[in-house]
């Protein structure tokens, strides 16, 4: 599991005095360099090789300004040139959102995804989880 700690920030409540549901993306979108590092160590752009196919978000309950929120990142299902992450906002000690987001190997030269190496499916298994069980705790 990969785990970071963001403060929410003002600028990112809405009307209601909560977090705007459109934050809740860019929050594990800034969770992801774990994974991203696995596949691109140096993150250089030019060398880019992973799009997004899907994204998901489940909201359970309200995330406030103020308390600090952990976002905890896993890997749910590797496919051949795919894999399913998922992630969950915590927020005082309560699971507030999860979501799932399916990432794709991608070569920018031809075109198509690409085979997951061997090296990057052996990092990936450590942080592998079933989903079920962890959604149930």
């Amino acid at each position: 599991m990969f785990s970071i700690t963001l403060q929410p920030r003002f600028a990112e409540t809405d009307a209601l005095q909560h977090i705007n549901n459109t934050v809740i993306p860019v929050w594990f979108e800034s969770a992801r360099p774990g994974i991203f590092k696995i596949f691109n160590p140096e993150q250089n752009i030019q060398e880019w090789n992973l799009i997004i196919a899907k994204i998901e978000v489940n909201y359970l309950a309200q995330i406030h300004y103020g308390p600090e929120v952990e976002i905890r990142t896993h890997i749910s299902k590797l496919g051949r040139s795919s894999m399913t992450i998922l992630q969950e906002v915590w927020q005082s000690g309560k699971r507030a959102a999860w979501g799932e987001t399916v990432m794709v190997k991608f070569d920018y030269q031809t075109n198509q995804a690409s085979p997951i190496s061997e090296q990057e499916r052996k990092a990936l298994e450590q942080h592998l989880v079933d989903k079920d069980e962890l959604l149930s705790n």
